[in-house]
């Protein structure tokens, strides 16, 4: 039997490394500046787990065989301590290996939630609540309206608390889904309005928690025209999995002319432009 197990594990570990290998199931393609240095830091980090995971598993096989049940009545356990020289080696290799793993990714992490957005990105707040996104644009005066947590009135449409009286706000839209341009910097504020919330796009290569009680900024750059979906990668409640939305990466001259739309305009024009633009398939 313990032949049989070692030889089942060794099968498993083999077909687990064949899965990676062959990149069937692997990333959608990438649309954002950063998405390179993120994608070969990853393949770094698969590629050293991958090697431990399987000199790990072939081991572990090995011992397996070796000490298996032989059926001989006389044989009985041998108790060890083991090796302190070892434990100690080992555990030093692991923390150096996870250690130089992380401070070699930490620099694309950094580089986008840790440094302000470059002069000129295009900014656009986001609104998280139980069970739907909400993105508020700054109109054609490129300023946001004045928000107020008290002035919240779902049943009204007013979802991010916006103050009609402030003049900033007149020309500004909130819309369901996401648009911002290409080849450009975008800035998003975070915020979330009940529980904690995840923004993840996967071709953008990009998550981040919306935080009650904070706004987060981050920005990247999106380099691909299209249309892709936006999902919650927090579990938010009952009605996490409707928790979904597109974001439409666009030209310039398109985002110029849903920018100067009021917001009835700017919400057919999204409409359009959302059935434009079909979802990729890979």
């Amino acid at each position: 039997m313990g032949r049989v197990l070692a030889v089942i594990i060794w099968i498993i570990t083999l077909l687990s490394v064949l899965l990676f290998v062959s990149g069937k199931w692997w990333f959608p393609t990438a649309i954002s500046d950063h998405a390179p240095a993120l994608d070969r830091q990853f393949m770094i980090t698969i590629l050293v787990v991958g090697i431990s995971f399987t000199a790990a598993q072939i081991g572990l096989g090995w011992m397996v065989w070796k000490y298996r049940d032989t059926g001989k009545s006389g044989d009985r356990a041998v108790y060890t301590h083991g090796s302190n020289r070892l434990e100690v080696l080992w555990t030093v290799i692991t923390a150096f290996v996870f250690i130089a793993l992380g401070v070699m990714g930490q620099s694309v992490w950094a580089s986008l939630r840790l440094h302000d957005a470059p002069a000129g990105s295009y900014s656009v707040s986001v609104v998280a609540q139980q069970f739907q996104w909400n993105f508020h644009y700054a109109g054609r005066d490129n300023k946001f309206g004045r928000t107020d947590p008290q002035l919240i009135d779902d049943s009204a449409l007013n979802f991010v608390g916006l103050d009609s009286s402030d003049p900033s706000a007149a020309d500004d839209a909130v819309t369901a889904a996401l648009a911002i341009p290409v080849n450009r910097p975008v800035e998003l504020r975070l915020r979330a309005k009940d529980v904690i919330h995840n923004f993840w796009v996967p071709q953008l290569r990009f998550k981040q928690d919306l935080v009650p009680g904070m706004e987060i900024k981050v920005h990247f750059t999106a380099n691909k025209v299209g249309k892709y979906e936006l999902a919650c990668a927090e579990l938010c409640g009952q009605l996490h999995f409707k928790m979904k939305s597109y974001m439409l990466v666009l030209p310039e001259e398109e985002i110029q002319a849903l920018q100067v739309l009021p917001q009835e305009q700017f919400q057919a024009k999204m409409v359009e432009l959302l059935a434009k633009y079909p979802l990729p398939t890979n």
